[in-house]
């Protein structure tokens, strides 16, 4: 096979096992850089969220990790990223804090690991942010994140009923008030320069209108609408195992997320940015996304655990055990060697990762498949269309719809205008 060409997709019991690299490699493949970087600075929570697919879901290797990062491993990761940054030649690069929940590592302990990574990359843009289910959010970590120039990313579900379905905590107590509390701490005057925008789980439970409505009353720059993690060995709430687009299927998710899309795209002016909403509609354009939910784009995100292992996108631990587990470790291997492993880089070829259905799909360069994690099967790995397919290809559809009925009528207006133009002109 000549330089340049696509190798076949490995057919083998388990993808991505069986992915090639170094045949990638021949080929003229390149691996995309980290450019994102989970790092656990705690790995446990003060919330019971039963969704979750960090305790509630197959792998359970939380349970063996310790509680907090040490300064050491701290140290060890700061490194690794700067001499990736250095031999990638990057500029910038992402850090998300992470858990658990983050805030439970305390306002020293997080000072010391925004200052030390910062610190370990002088010429390097260090984008900060912490992602948080709100309930210890207070004018101390604030003031911290302040200072340091960090951005707080908040877990909010909608409204008191639809949150409190599922964010609850160990006693069975909804969290509800709390993070509201929280959101309008960060939100006041003096740190709303910090929010990042909120995360929210599609619950079908919930009105989608009234979800979509509760987020705006905090006024996020951004809403980001994830879809409850689910597989085809254990299919989320309201699916079942069936991947055909045969007349009638039903799309409960799709329909959830077109309601919010019209009531979003159809307002007077734009209330929020909604990012799936962002990347379809850019992907239809024509523009490339790299994003776990759609698109093809090759995913440069890596984890490191609190023990300082380097793993995989933690919401793989929603498959089964063992899921993001590479092994690599920041005291012994750069972040380069993890580019090179199969279940890596399948994340970063696009189109050739597809199941072959997926491939022959019309719309697949915008869902691009779907999330990963979505897509397996025992006895196939990935290698498969999203459990969610039929709610992709209804979604993606109508926005299309929507998306094309704009773009003719502005060229109706357009040749409206000029044959105006042109009749004003004429003596």
């Amino acid at each position: 096979m000549a330089t340049g060409e696509e190798p076949e997709t490995p057919r083998g019991p388990e993808w991505p096992d069986t992915l090639d690299v170094r045949a990638l490699l021949e080929q003229g493949w390149r691996p995309t850089p980290f450019r994102d970087f989970v790092i656990k600075v705690h790995s446990r929570c003060n919330l019971a969220c039963d969704y979750c697919y960090m305790y509630e879901m197959a792998d359970q290797g939380w349970r063996r990790q310790p509680r907090r990062m040490s300064r050491p491993i701290v140290d060890l990761v700061a490194r690794r990223i700067a001499e990736h940054a250095r031999a990638n030649l990057l500029d910038r690069v992402d850090v998300v804090l992470h858990g658990g929940e983050p805030l439970l590592a305390g306002v020293e302990h997080l000072r010391y690991v925004a200052t030390t990574l910062r610190d370990a990359m002088p010429d390097v843009h260090v984008a900060l942010q912490v992602q948080t289910n709100g309930v210890l959010l207070d004018p101390f970590f604030l003031d911290l994140f302040d200072e340091l120039d960090i951005s707080v990313g908040v877990s909010m579900d909608g409204d008191e009923e639809g949150h409190d379905l599922h964010r609850r905590r160990a006693d069975g107590r909804g969290s509800y008030q709390s993070v509201r509390d929280g959101l309008r701490t960060l939100t006041a005057p003096r740190t709303r320069h910090l929010f990042g925008g909120l995360l929210s789980t599609v619950d079908l439970r919930n009105d989608p209108v009234r979800t979509y409505e509760a987020l705006l009353e905090f006024g996020p720059p951004e809403v980001d609408f994830l879809l409850p993690h689910g597989n085809w060995d254990f299919p989320p709430p309201g699916r079942t195992p069936d991947a055909g687009r045969s007349p009638g299927t039903p799309t409960p998710y799709g329909d959830w997320l077109i309601a919010v899309f019209d009531r979003w795209y159809g307002a007077p002016v734009q209330e929020t940015r909604v990012r799936l909403f962002n990347s379809i509609l850019r992907l239809l354009l024509g523009r490339r996304e790299s994003r776990e939910a759609v698109g093809l784009g090759p995913i440069a995100v890596v984890v490191v655990e609190t023990n300082g292992q380097i793993e995989q996108v933690d919401s793989l631990k929603s498959t089964f055990e063992g899921a993001t587990a590479t092994p690599l470790h920041v005291a012994r291997d750069p972040f380069d060697k993890a580019l090179m492993l199969p279940q890596i880089a399948a994340r970063q070829i696009g189109a050739r990762a597809l199941a072959p259905q997926c491939r022959e799909c019309p719309v697949h360069r915008v869902c691009g498949g779907g999330h990963y994690v979505h897509r397996y099967r025992s006895g196939s790995g990935f290698l498969n269309p999203s459990v969610y397919c039929n709610d992709l290809y209804r979604l993606v559809g109508h926005i299309h719809g929507v998306l094309a009925a704009d773009v003719r009528s502005l060229q109706q207006d357009a040749l409206e205008a000029s044959r105006a133009a042109a009749d004003a002109a004429i003596p």
